[in-house]
């Protein structure tokens, strides 16, 4: 392979300098500030701080509300994060077997990810009004009187359906492309071995995109854990109090609501080091299963 060559030995670093300076203005330089506010009872205005030392991480830690919202969201997590990847992978091998009128399949699966999350709670919640509300109206026929927005776990089963939905279409992109990079010659004589396509699956095309499928875990894992702050913020309304939410929206009720800016932060820091825990041990353990070639 030729490898590129500068003019000059700066002029690689001049053109990193612009992504270099947009991660820290926006991601290391607010961390700092973070870890620094953590240790901190800040005036809400301003006017002053007076330094607790670990009192934010003790007080958070030791909050059976916050240890209540902790357990939820391990369980939101996972629950959109596998529910997601497996519908996602479910519609995908099915449109890589569809021969007539695939595009149109594949562009009505696709166009809900160009949604955004404000935009999908904001449907989610119109599919489980009370009144007009498509869904409540399906789970009364099964005697189910679902309250979205008043009762916990109609709240949170809703917030789950609707994140999950937000998610397949950008599951079903990746997975479809990797089913469709595995040449017909491999296929041919997966096929060739083995009649049954339950068994093919699991021991020719599920190995074959585990790279993607490793992939989407993260992503799928980032995506439950932060980017479903905005379908969660439209579906709580104004009375989080009464209903589910995540560590993350935890973080932004204290901070932006009740002022807490050094509790808020604290937060902030532990989900950080939750989050570096969890990817150190993604990369450590669960790629060792993962073959590129």
């Amino acid at each position: 392979m030729k490898r590129v060559q500068f003019s000059s030995p700066y002029l690689p670093y001049l053109f990193l300098a612009p992504q270099m300076a947009i991660i820290f203005v926006f991601f290391y330089w607010p961390s700092v500030q973070a870890i620094q506010s953590s240790f901190y009872l800040e005036d809400p205005f301003g006017f002053g701080s007076t330094f607790v030392g670990l009192s934010n991480y003790s007080d958070a830690l030791g909050s059976v509300q916050y240890q209540s919202i902790a357990r939820f969201t391990v369980v939101f997590t996972a629950l959109v994060t596998f529910l997601s990847l497996g519908i996602g992978m479910l519609l995908a091998v099915k449109a890589d077997a569809v021969l007539k009128g695939s595009a149109a399949y594949k562009t009505l699966l696709i166009w809900v990810y160009a949604i955004a999350p404000p935009v999908a709670g904001l449907m989610g919640m119109m599919f489980f009004d009370q009144h007009i509300g498509p869904l409540v109206k399906f789970a009364a026929l099964f005697g189910w009187d679902m309250k979205v927005g008043l009762n916990y776990n109609d709240t949170a089963i809703a917030m789950i359906i609707v994140s999950v939905w937000k998610q397949i279409p950008y599951n079903f992109i990746f997975i479809l492309s990797g089913l469709q990079s595995i040449p017909a010659s491999v296929r041919e004589a997966a096929a060739i071995d083995c009649r049954s396509g339950t068994r093919r699956f699991w021991t020719m095309t599920l190995p074959l995109l585990a790279p993607t499928a490793f992939f989407l875990l993260v992503i799928n894992m980032t995506y439950a854990l932060f980017d479903t702050f905005g379908v969660i913020d439209v579906m709580v309304k104004d009375k989080a109090a009464n209903n589910p939410i995540t560590l993350v929206y935890k973080v932004y009720m204290d901070g932006f609501r009740g002022n807490d800016l050094g509790g808020s932060s604290a937060q902030s820091v532990i989900l950080m080091i939750v989050v570096f825990v969890l990817t150190i041990f993604q990369f450590r353990f669960i790629e060792r299963r993962v073959h590129y070639n």
